[in-house]
């Protein structure tokens, strides 16, 4: 993720914040540029409002504030900030409009040109889902992570309700990282034939199964609580089991049938790494609990679970790339540094274990079997960093935080997930120049 800091005081801020912890100013995440934003109400609070909450309401349009760096650069005859400017004509004719009575915000927004003053509303579920993220003016409603969710359970019942909060959360960060990635995130209500649908569903008052069907995502929400989850990770023999994980693996069936199997290029190269999808996965569903993963498994999947069917192989690996490019991004913008342990006197050549997590290489690599170089870069800024996370983590008394291996087989998976990624952010970014070009 992003590291964004609060541009009315200089605070660190976080994905999931809605206001800045030191001043108070409200924050919004923006999907289109991934950032989280400081916010100015376009117009001062009610005088005598009780509750400041009131910024939360998606009826209220804020401006957003640019930090101090941009608005230098803002200056001049270039745009102020990143992407493409929102203007309203006459929405901002005063000057010291949605600055209130904030000298150091109006002193920031007087200096960012009124035509290019962004201007935002919240998501509708900013309350009912703590969402955050923001739309554009003069749109407004469900923002692009909340318009994918088909289904939640009912006010009336609290328990589901307050599951539904983790889980919108989780699928939050889930969504920023596909957007991030270039891959298409499109709604089922946009699109109902292909488009993608989040049911997410309380287990309180009825059974519900976790999985994917014909771009529909199931998610039994007691999933989000950490007692349970540990219950079944337990009873499985699992070494890991997340929420945001349960979202990756699930996107990852979602996004097979038109990245790999409708391309037969990809589907032969499938073929030849994870097996052949037509196998009966009832039977082998069946087969795997009745018998488990073959003695082996390791050296040739990242999970047990994995074993289980080509498409639960595919699955778990794209929800493991997706794992490590998160990590290695936050890892970079917090400018973490592995030097690695002296082991000189061991015969091991000095900084073999170290890691620089930076900014990964972008992906476009043109055709299958050509980001090895990219997946080994990967790869050597990962593993040092495992090591050392899951060394602090001992020390702690805690399980490793990466109970995984990947062995050269799994890193060819992981460089075909890569291939595929990289071929959808292709698509995506000539459909959206055509588009531009056209409209």
């Amino acid at each position: 993720m992003k590291v964004n800091g609060c541009a009315r005081c200089g605070q660190l801020v976080f994905f999931e914040n809605t206001a800045c912890l030191r001043c108070g100013a409200p924050l919004g995440f923006e999907p289109e540029r991934g950032r989280v934003l400081t916010l100015v109400p376009d117009s001062p609070p009610t005088p005598g409002t009780a509750d400041p909450a009131d910024v939360l309401e998606p009826a209220t349009e804020f401006f957003e504030l640019p930090p101090v760096a941009e608005v230098g650069a803002g200056l001049d005859d270039g745009p102020a900030t990143e992407g493409p400017a929102v203007h309203q004509p006459g929405a901002v004719s005063q000057p010291d409009a949605g600055a209130g009575t904030d000298p150091i915000a109006r002193d920031l927004l007087e200096a960012v040109p009124a035509s290019r003053r962004r201007r935002y509303r919240r998501c509708a579920n900013a309350r009912l889902a703590g969402c955050n993220w923001l739309i554009p003016v003069p749109a407004g409603g469900l923002c692009v992570c909340c318009r994918l969710t088909r289904t939640r359970p009912a006010d009336t019942d609290p328990v589901g309700k307050e599951q539904f909060e983790r889980a919108e959360a989780a699928k939050r960060r889930l969504v920023a990282q596909l957007l991030e990635l270039g891959l298409p995130v499109v709604s089922h209500l946009d699109d109902p034939a292909t488009g993608l649908a989040f049911d997410l569903l309380s287990s309180t008052r009825q059974k519900v199964m976790t999985g994917h069907s014909d771009g529909v995502i199931t998610l039994d929400l007691a999933e989000s609580d950490d007692a349970h989850r540990e219950t079944v990770r337990t009873q499985l023999g699992e070494p890991y089991r997340t929420l945001l994980g349960h979202f990756r693996h699930e996107t990852g069936h979602y996004y097979w049938s038109s990245l790999v199997d409708a391309d037969p290029e990809r589907a032969a190269r499938f073929r030849e790494l994870f097996g052949d999808a037509g196998l009966d996965y009832s039977a082998a569903l069946d087969r795997h609990y009745a018998d488990g993963p073959p003695p082996n498994w390791r050296d040739t999947h990242v999970s047990a679970y994995a074993t289980m069917h080509p498409w639960e192989d595919w699955a778990e690996t794209f929800a493991h790339y997706l794992h490590i490019r998160d990590t290695l991004r936050t890892a970079a913008e917090f400018g973490l540094r592995v030097a690695g342990p002296d082991l000189d006197a061991f015969g091991v050549a000095p900084r073999s274990l170290a890691a620089e997590p930076a900014d990964l290489p972008p992906l476009d690599v043109d055709g299958l079997d050509r980001s090895s170089g990219e997946l080994a870069e990967i790869v050597a800024q990962w593993l040092p960093l495992t090591y050392a996370l899951n060394a602090i983590n001992r020390s702690m008394g805690r399980d490793d935080l990466y109970p995984f291996v990947l062995t050269p087989a799994v890193q060819a998976k992981l460089s075909f997930v890569h291939d595929v990624i990289a071929a959808a952010r292709r698509a995506e970014g000539a459909a959206s120049a055509a588009s531009g070009r056209t409209s």
